[in-house]
């Protein structure tokens, strides 16, 4: 860590700049071990494609030392390069306190602070009293994750209470809130922007396709996370050209890409509803990109030739040149071990 806990939101204020994606853990053949090689090839994919880092993704059936293994292995790789942040959606509150704890001897950047499925909060001072406990137990800036897979509704409407968001904003290492809740539209987003303008934290909406607005009106400097390696590099690029103001040139790559964004879009609205991220998907629109792929444990959803092609053909159209690969190549990974 190059920051203590006191000066978080200065240091996110002024090194959270960019578009964080996600990389998943890579394994061996038989699915026993973490594939290093192939680890280190994503980072260095990662770097290449201009992102400010990535979030290394515990929902992957990870044991916490292979977790905490794939930590310094990313962070080993990037020498700086790259920030990570730590998955914290482990099954317990002390598990993430735990792993965080351990994140800041490796030297991760933050902790993206989600909630174990079993948290059933019945109140707003429920869900705020978790939030601030796991805070003032870790050294790490934290990002809150408001997503409307939480079953927070009965707590409000858009899927989490913006009231929990903003005071917990003020805790002492909150840097950033990503919010992706408030749908259909996004006047949730101007709402709670509302809400937390003047209170050093970041807003931080994930989908890249609200960016060309809240990077012009509400300021929007950092933006994370999803897999947004799926576009290469475009993301960052379109990303960066906003904030320097080059709008037009944006909105060229914006609109270019969007054969593959709206396939995107459409493929995920398969499985809407299973609460449960298509992470093998992910990993295949990874790949495409030159990321490793290979094999997952379980559980995670199955991976059909459909779905394979439904993202791989609009990546075409979107202007991608992409190799002549088989399925079979995917499964195997660029690294196998």
């Amino acid at each position: 860590m190059d920051y203590s806990k006191t000066q978080a939101k200065e240091h996110a204020a002024e090194k959270w700049r960019g578009v964080c994606n996600v990389i998943l853990p890579s394994f061996t053949a038989d699915l026993k071990r973490l594939n290093e090689k192939a680890i280190r090839h994503d980072v260095r994919r990662n770097v290449e494609h201009g992102f400010w880092g990535a979030l290394l993704v515990s929902e992957c059936a990870t044991s916490a030392e292979e977790y905490r293994r794939f930590m310094e292995i990313a962070v080993d790789e990037a020498k700086g390069r790259q920030r990570f942040l730590l998955h914290g959606t482990f099954d317990t509150a002390d598990e993430i306190v735990a792993m965080a704890k351990i994140g800041e001897d490796v030297g991760v950047e933050g902790l993206l602070l989600g909630h174990p499925n079993s948290f059933y909060p019945t109140s707003e001072d429920q869900l705020y009293d978790y939030l601030a406990y796991v805070c003032q137990k870790t050294r790490l800036a934290v990002c809150l994750f408001a997503a409307g897979h939480w079953n927070f509704q009965r707590l409000h409407p858009s899927g989490y209470p913006p009231k929990v968001l903003a005071r917990a904003a003020d805790l002492e290492n909150v840097v950033a809130v990503k919010y992706e809740v408030g749908r259909p539209g996004i006047a949730g987003d101007y709402e709670f922007w509302k809400m937390i303008k003047g209170k050093r934290v970041l807003f931080a909406d994930p989908m890249e396709a609200h960016c060309p607005l809240t990077v012009e009106l509400f300021g929007q400097q950092w933006m994370g996370t999803s897999n947004y390696e799926y576009w290469g590099g475009a993301v960052p690029e379109y990303f960066g050209l906003l904030r320097k103001g080059e709008y037009a040139k944006a909105m060229e790559i914006y609109w270019r890409i969007n054969p593959a964004r709206s396939a995107r879009v459409a493929v995920q609205a398969t499985f809407a509803g299973a609460n449960f991220i298509h992470r093998y998907l992910w990993k295949y629109q990874a790949w495409l990109q030159g990321y490793n792929g290979g094999p997952m444990r379980q559980p995670v959803m199955k991976l059909t030739d459909a779905q394979m092609r439904s993202v791989r053909e609009p990546l075409l159209r979107s202007g991608f040149k992409l190799a002549e690969e088989t399925p079979e190549a995917f499964f195997a990974g660029r690294n196998p071990a």
